[in-house]
């Protein structure tokens, strides 16, 4: 059986249409030189056949193979038209199944590099490493074909939860200054929906308003980690939501007044920060324990260092204020949970209570109406921490970024659900 080579290295190469000139086996890389097999054009002008005017040669950036760096050189063809009364000038071929037009790499290596960057999280660095070629040419790949499934209609709905969250982008200058970026997501789908500049209230505000009234009046809850600056974005955006406070960041409070008051307690009664016999800094990491993960022997440890260290029984008032919080969220019943939480702001604000307590019930006196919510939907900022982890995980693989486009659009392609089944169809 008669076997044509050129045929054989055609069929390798994987691209149609193509004839292969010549390859270049070098040590650290392939060359692979084609040319497409197209009939000669005609003018659009005056419809006489175009000649060949010059032959141009592009480089292109291709998928390794054999695990060495490979270049595909398209040797191009610009065409003329012959007739010398034509007002048209020159034109340069296009095959969009190679290469894109202005892309330093080819279509299917381009694809391939998003996806690898995008859908599984790989830094663009390991990408332009396994290609051979430059980080700015992979990049630019990713933006290239990761913006339309980015921006794509239909990656999400509307939905009936949402929730608002910041995260630190960078720290830069001589003062490093702080960066934030603040996400929105899909409480209820568990979808991250963008991340926009900044963590004020008219960061998220613009992007809740383009939306379209028609998306923005499904929404009924509007989940936030107590932040007045959020509060301010649902009150103006979505005045109908029900604000619902984040269960996670009401406990914590309650957590960090009682360490503000053992620390405090600490300072009065012996006059310098907690040491390593000091009895309130040995009970510091039970206090913050779930009583019920204490054990008998816990709780008496608990109870003889509380009775050595806090002669006014302030902090033991403290733990039993934060188990107080913690138990709004053991209760099922509304009506049963809006009466605990009164009788919470009461106890709580009296004179009698440690100052950082009062300060407490102070704060849940605020957020009332916003923690009682949480008993009506059950929906929690969780999935907001969630898809903000993702985006954190974006950011460790690529040790960090000084530029929130290149982190926006990483971000949107590993947590927002683009649907990559379009990548193949999509050229920029």
């Amino acid at each position: 059986m008669e076997t044509n080579a050129t045929r054989m290295c055609e069929l390798l190469v994987g691209l149609p249409d193509v004839n292969v000139l010549a390859v270049d086996d070098r040590p650290d890389q392939l060359r692979v030189h084609v040319e497409t097999r197209v009939p000669r054009p005609a003018c659009q002008a005056c419809g006489r056949g175009a000649e060949v005017k010059d032959r141009p040669v592009v480089e292109l950036v291709d998928l390794a193979c054999f695990g060495r760096p490979t270049r595909l050189v398209w040797h191009k063809r610009r065409w003329s038209c012959g007739n010398t009364g034509c007002l048209t000038g020159s034109w340069t071929e296009t095959a969009p199944e190679i290469a894109s037009a202005r892309m330093a790499v080819t279509t299917r290596a381009g694809r391939w590099a998003c996806e690898q960057v995008g859908r599984w999280g790989r830094s663009v660095n390991e990408v332009a490493v396994e290609l051979g070629c430059a980080w700015h040419t992979v990049n630019d790949a990713v933006h290239a074909y990761g913006q339309p499934l980015v921006d794509d209609p239909d990656r999400f709905s509307a939905t009936e939860a949402i929730g608002l969250d910041e995260m630190l982008l960078v720290r830069q200058g001589r003062w490093r200054t702080q960066h934030w970026v603040t996400a929105i997501v899909d409480v209820a789908g568990h979808q991250l929906l963008d991340l926009v500049p900044g963590r004020d209230q008219h960061a998220a505000a613009g992007w809740l308003l383009a939306r379209g009234e028609q998306w923005l009046a499904r929404v009924r809850w509007a989940c936030l980690d107590l932040s007045g600056s959020y509060r301010a974005t649902f009150d103006r955006v979505l005045p109908w939501a029900i604000q619902v406070a984040d269960p996670f960041h009401v406990v914590r409070l309650a957590n960090q007044a009682l360490d503000e008051c053992r620390r405090r307690v600490q300072n009065e009664s012996l006059g310098h920060r907690g040491r390593k016999g000091d009895p309130l800094y040995r009970v510091r990491r039970r206090l913050s324990m779930a009583a019920e993960r204490l054990d008998e022997a816990g709780t008496d440890r608990l109870v003889g260092l509380l009775a050595a260290g806090d002669p006014k029984g302030e902090v033991r008032m403290a733990w039993h204020a934060k188990e107080t919080v913690r138990g709004i969220y053991d209760i099922t019943d509304p009506v049963l949970a809006k009466q605990w939480v009164d009788e919470i702001i009461a106890d709580f604000t009296d004179r009698d209570m440690p100052a950082e307590i009062r300060r407490l019930g102070r704060t849940i006196r605020r957020w009332r109406d916003q923690i009682l919510a949480w008993h009506r939907c059950r929906y929690s900022n969780g999935p907001t921490e969630a898809t903000n982890n993702l985006s954190k995980r974006v950011k460790r693989a690529a040790f960090g970024f000084r530029s929130f486009a290149n982190f926006r659009i990483r971000a949107l392609l590993y947590a927002g659900r683009p649907n990559w089944n379009l990548l193949p169809n999509i050229t920029p």
